[in-house]
């Protein structure tokens, strides 16, 4: 699955990152607690979160996240944007809840962050 199909599924409104939503996403995270981010991502991961400040682009670009999706219709502020665009990062924004924006990924076929899929190679 990649971004353009995630923002068509979540009717999300791409803040940044037009160029770049054609890349691939290997699994979903969502999570306000960068803590959490920091330790359960792994590469290629989509970060749904209702946080909008610097931090979450600092905590995606250590994590080797793909594109942010801020949930529950929350925008980031400019600094936040132009850190994104800096590191090549495509930012959405959905109105959809945390916990329904992530079911609805799920169910589409997008796995999470788990260990279990972790092993399986997923």
């Amino acid at each position: 699955m990649n971004l353009k199909e995630i923002q068509e599924m979540l009717d999300a409104e791409l803040v940044c990152g037009a160029e770049w939503i054609g890349r691939d996403v290997a699994c979903a995270c969502g999570a306000d607690l960068m803590s959490d981010v920091l330790a359960f991502t792994k590469e290629r991961t989509l970060l749904l979160t209702g946080m909008t400040n610097i931090q979450v682009i600092r905590t995606a670009e250590m994590s080797d996240c793909i594109g942010i999706v801020f949930v529950r219709g929350k925008r980031p502020g400019q600094e936040v944007v132009d850190l994104a665009i800096e590191n090549e990062l495509p930012l959405f924004v959905t109105d959809f809840p945390m916990y329904e924006a992530c079911g609805l990924l799920y169910k589409s076929g997008l796995s999470g962050c788990s260990k279990a899929v972790c092993r399986h190679g997923g």
